[in-house]
């Protein structure tokens, strides 16, 4: 096992199966020339995460919507309460196995507020809870548990949930000291999507959904952003922007088009008419990968 198998082992195996968090969240972009001097005046009042060390690791998430792509739809129109669902591996593809544990998520956003639940769960395990076979968990789980998990089954269920896109990019993390105890930040480089084959150790190509020489910085804190935060941020010159890496993912694959009614934003203002590089191109297989990715989930299963 690798250092990011290891990582991603020590995070489940320490956790209890649910988590809850509610913070406010802010994100800008950082050109690639401007990192190194981020994340040496991060390390001034901060500690790296004891998953980052100095090497940071690898995410990789399938998010999961309706044919009409209604959890898209709701954060492109900025409704005040939204959500999406997804299954997240902590590691590299070599480190993912049936057994290997995975996070079933759903986030969701209450006003300014970012709310985020999740179950630990083995990943064959998570690929039935999220598809229309269901999942029954052996032995007793707790009300809060049961309420999670139920709650995702009525969701897939009701609103007829399929895998949409995959989206990969390697994190480095730091956490508060002191007074900080309650902030978070992460730098997330090399955003890749997929539009198909949805099985999170695949070796499908992925492609450039943000041009490479950007990074994605998000600043979570429980109540307050610390004023040295601001104040860097402002010092660098960085951009604050509503950026959505689902969001990002679907536009790249042409999925859906930016709403008639979605004004410009930041985003808009940085990327101009910047189109992200292409790692790799490949045809799908299907419409939307989905077939595929349903005879992948087939074998996993067994």
């Amino acid at each position: 096992m690798g250092p990011a198998g290891a990582a991603t082992s020590a995070r489940t195996a320490t956790a209890s199966r649910l988590h809850a968090f509610n913070r406010f969240e802010i994100k800008y972009l950082v050109p690639q020339d401007q990192a190194e001097e981020l994340r040496t005046e991060l390390r001034r009042h901060m500690d790296d995460d004891a998953y980052s060390g100095d090497r940071g690791y690898p995410i990789t998430s399938v998010y999961y919507d309706t044919a009409r792509l209604k959890f898209y739809w709701e954060k492109i129109e900025g409704l005040r309460f939204r959500r999406k669902l997804r299954v997240r591996h902590y590691g590299t593809a070599d480190d993912l196995t049936p057994e290997s544990r995975v996070f079933v998520e759903i986030k969701q956003r209450v006003n300014r507020v970012t709310q985020k639940r999740r179950v630990v769960l083995p990943y064959r395990d998570a690929l039935r809870l999220c598809s229309p076979e269901g999942y029954e968990p052996e032995g007793e789980v707790s009300p809060r548990e049961a309420a999670f998990l139920d709650e995702v089954s009525t969701l897939v269920g009701e609103l007829d949930l399929r895998p949409t896109v995959t989206t990969g990019y390697h994190r480095e993390a730091w956490v508060g000291r002191e007074a900080d105890l309650g902030l978070r930040v992460t730098l997330d480089h090399r955003l890749r999507g997929r539009d198909r084959d949805f099985h999170l150790a695949s070796e499908s190509p992925d492609r450039l959904v943000l041009p490479a020489r950007l990074s994605v910085l998000e600043i979570k804190a429980d109540e307050r952003v610390p004023a040295w935060v601001t104040d860097l941020t402002a010092r660098m010159s960085l951009d604050v922007v509503r950026i959505s890496k689902y969001c990002q993912s679907v536009q790249a694959f042409g999925l859906a088009p930016r709403s008639t009614m979605h004004a410009p934003d930041e985003l808009d203002a940085v990327l101009g008419d910047c189109t992200p590089a292409t790692d790799h191109t490949t045809e799908p297989t299907t419409p939307n990968g989905v077939v595929d990715a349903s005879e992948r989930k087939s074998v996993l299963v067994r």
